[in-house]
């Protein structure tokens, strides 16, 4: 693990392979790291890709920034790109990771050539919102106990083997460090959700997915057929409204694309980031 620091605090991050940058950004959770969500991927990313691992800032990796984890996740995005001198990025964004990449497209689209998003972005036209598992998030991270972590953890999968001991372990013990608790409290927690609702209410700023029309880079959204935290009904605006974007569906796959549907995840992100003069 290498570290960049910066006045706000430390930034780590995984390095492997050689080519060009491919940044991939985890998403929140209980227990989350950008190295559990895309250690299974490496191995094959970075045959063709400089892959660069960020761990966002609040999540018991790199240094807590403070406030708002998704705000601090973009500004440490930029931080990061600009400290390696990046001309130009690939990026991969699980969930919450997908949104922090979204936005950063947005705010540079000179910087990303390609963007791949595995749910988390868009917003629910059929399905209540929020979803089951940002429920279970919120209430784990209210009063976090074992079952209620077991049972997010469900939440995210389709086939519930996924959910082994040695996931629950690794997943408690760094959910529950007061630092990183902490930290999610200021996203999922009930109060915080409902701060962000009213603000987001009150605001003449407009909502996230009503900016995805302003993505340039072409895109591929990837989403679990079966996700129960990003229902398949949220992909529906960016699919329509963002300018140049595939829509992958997976079957029998929850939340964790890149972890359930491995190497077809693997197949169709290379495809269409090795693929010749679509830019």
């Amino acid at each position: 693990m290498k570290e960049i620091r910066t006045d706000a605090g430390v930034l780590r991050y995984h390095e492997v392979g050689d080519g060009p940058p491919l940044l991939l950004l985890h998403g929140s959770g209980p227990g989350v790291t950008g190295l559990r969500n895309f250690r299974g991927n490496l191995g094959v990313f970075s045959e063709f890709f400089r892959c660069l691992v960020l761990e966002f800032p609040g999540f018991g990796v790199s240094d807590d920034f403070g406030g708002h984890p998704m705000v601090t996740a973009l500004d440490a995005v930029d931080r990061f790109v600009d400290a390696l001198a990046l001309e130009t990025v690939d990026i991969i964004g699980n969930s919450m990771g997908g949104g922090v990449a979204v936005n950063y497209a947005i705010a540079h689209p000179e910087k990303v050539r390609r963007l791949v998003t595995i749910g988390g972005i868009g917003r629910n036209i059929f399905s209540p919102g929020p979803g089951e598992g940002i429920k279970l998030l919120q209430e784990f991270t209210e009063n976090p106990t074992r079952e209620r972590l077991i049972a997010w953890l469900h939440s995210m999968v389709y086939d519930p083997a996924v959910v082994t001991e040695e996931l629950i372990e690794e997943r408690w013990t760094q959910a529950t460090d007061p630092d990183t608790l902490a930290s999610a409290r200021r996203m999922y927690s009930k109060a915080a959700f409902a701060m962000m609702l009213r603000a987001m209410e009150a605001s003449d700023t407009p909502p996230p997915w009503a900016m995805l029309h302003k993505v340039t880079a072409p895109t591929l959204l990837a989403w679990g057929r079966d996700d129960r935290v990003s229902p398949l009904d949220m992909a529906l605006i960016p699919m329509r409204t963002m300018p140049n974007v595939e829509l992958h569906v997976f079957p029998n796959c929850g939340h964790w694309v890149m972890i359930e549907q491995k190497e077809a995840f693997e197949s169709a992100v290379l495809a269409f980031l090795l693929r010749k003069g679509t830019d």
